[in-house]
C-alpha cells in the first residue's frame, strides 16, 4: 500500500530538507550531528503523519455523507 505524504507530513519532510541543508553548511560538527539527528526526527514525524491522516481519511469522509 502507499501512502501518499499530507500537508503535514510535506510540512515536516520541508522542515527536514531545511534542517539538513543547514547541516551540510556547518562547520561545527557537533551542531552539525544534531541538526542531521533532528532532520531524522522530523523525517519519521512525516512518515507517521501520513500514515495516521491516511487511516483517519477514509473515516472522515464516511463521517461527512
Amino acid at each position: 500500500m502507499t501512502i501518499q505524504a499530507t500537508q503535514r507530513g510535506k510540512e515536516y519532510l520541508e522542515t527536514a530538507r531545511t534542517l539538513l541543508r543547514a547541516a551540510k553548511t556547518m562547520t561545527d560538527t557537533a551542531i552539525a550531528s544534531q541538526l542531521r539527528a533532528l532532520a531524522d526526527d522530523y523525517q519519521r514525524r512525516a512518515d507517521s503523519t501520513s500514515q495516521v491522516d491516511a487511516i483517519k481519511a477514509p473515516r472522515r469522509s464516511a463521517g461527512a455523507e
